[in-house]
């Protein structure tokens, strides 16, 4: 079974990671073929061309020829392996991101109810000790050596904790109404600083059609294009030729479908009337 740090050794290939990565494959390609240009064109070169060097250039150069196709696909290995690795980052970050939501609802649910009881304070510590323990899965601790345990990734983790176990009720089991506010500031003001960092790794971008108005509605009016209600009666006229199984059924069907054309309607007309000047 794989130690924690050894699972995120595998996984942890962080966007610096992979910049640096391609970085290398792109030098490295971009290595072969000046070599490859300078062995095609070596008897053009002066001081190559005639010399024993021009003949092992054109060696070399019928070698990478030979080999071009070995070589595409190794590289081509290669990245799909490092982005196969990314993805996987990426898919593990979201799930502790995930977690870390869930686990923060829970903490402010906590510091909500006016008579928390132990049970309460237990599931709300377990599911903050579960987040804090699954960092591992994702990140190594910042510092870390084979000698040296190194520094949590993100310290606010620890200060929604904190704020947790200063409420406990085994210990203050009668905490007032004002400390538990605080302990929720707490851990709101440590959970916005760790969503701040946190999220950067994700490479998330603005949304193309933001809605960022309050109160915004749909815009689009009721109905459909022509030839979708041509479709519509077309269908309509085949059924009616068919012969029905059930007919008690398709009455009822029919008067519940145009009864609720009407109130949609009435409705319409309605918001009509109040949104009119």
């Amino acid at each position: 079974m794989l130690c924690p740090n050894c699972i995120a050794s595998l996984v942890a290939m962080t966007r610096h990671s992979i910049n640096k990565t391609l970085r290398r494959a792109y030098i490295a390609l971009g290595l072969v073929l000046i070599i490859a240009l300078v062995a095609r064109l070596a008897d053009h070169i002066p001081g190559l061309s005639g010399s024993g060097v021009e003949q092992v250039l054109k060696d070399l150069y019928d070698y990478l020829k030979d080999m071009a196709l070995v070589f595409v696909t190794v590289v081509a290995a290669y990245l799909a392996n490092v982005f196969q690795k990314r993805s996987k980052f990426v898919e593990n970050l979201e799930r502790e991101w995930r977690g870390i939501v869930a686990t923060k609802a829970v903490l402010v649910t906590y510091c909500d109810r006016p008579y928390p009881s132990t049970d309460d304070y237990l599931n709300a510590f377990a599911r903050i000790s579960e987040t804090i323990d699954g960092m591992r899965i994702v990140y190594r601790n910042a510092g870390e050596t084979s000698g040296l345990v190194g520094l949590y990734p993100y310290s606010p983790l620890h200060d929604m904790r904190r704020a947790l176990q200063w409420l406990d009720p085994r210990k203050k089991p009668n905490t007032t109404a004002a400390e538990r506010k605080l302990a929720q500031d707490a851990i709101l003001q440590s959970f916005y600083a760790l969503r701040e960092n946190f999220l950067e790794e994700l490479d998330l971008e603005e949304p193309r059609h933001p809605l960022l108005i309050s109160g915004g509605r749909r815009l689009k009016k009721s109905g459909a294009t022509r030839g979708a209600k041509a479709e519509q009666e077309r269908q309509r006229k085949r059924l009616d030729k068919e012969q029905q199984p059930r007919p008690d059924v398709d009455t009822l069907l029919s008067h519940l479908y145009y009864a609720e054309q009407q109130g949609d309607a009435a409705n319409e007309e309605g918001n009509g009337r109040r949104l009119a000047p």
